[in-house]
């Protein structure tokens, strides 16, 4: 039994797996997932678990060295976009919310969260830990 850090075997086998460049999506529960895609997914209730308790939990395991996120969501919640920046450590790029769906079909899995506020989608970008 692992004693800390991800506890969800399909996420944390997941992580373990990436390689510099691969990427995974951390989605709000309305994010459609292309066919093929893998979902792991973690909604239970509207907002359990929400996006941040998840994206905190991926980021204690995972060397990210870029994310995607939606031009959408800097316009509806700016506050979301330095928040995003700062957990991450990246300026980030923003992209349209159309084109962030089109990237999910080169994602190795999108992860479902319980998240209610719209375009709260992140795409991560594994780096390197050297």
């Amino acid at each position: 039994m692992k004693r800390d850090g991800v506890l969800h075997g399909k996420l944390s086998r997941l992580i373990a797996e990436l390689g510099h460049g691969d990427m995974i999506a951390i989605a709000d529960c309305g994010l459609p997932v292309p066919p093929g895609v893998p979902l792991i997914d973690l909604a239970i209730t509207p907002g359990l678990p929400s996006f941040v308790d998840v994206l905190e939990a991926v980021l204690l395991e995972l060397v990210v060295e870029d994310f995607l996120a939606a031009d959408e969501l800097a316009t509806r919640d700016p506050s979301l976009v330095q928040q995003l920046r700062l957990t991450i450590s990246s300026q980030g790029r923003w992209v349209s919310h159309d084109t962030l769906k089109r990237t999910l079909s080169d994602v190795r899995a999108v992860i479902r969260t319980g998240e209610f506020t719209p375009y709260l989608n992140v795409i991560l970008v594994a780096g390197v830990a050297f």
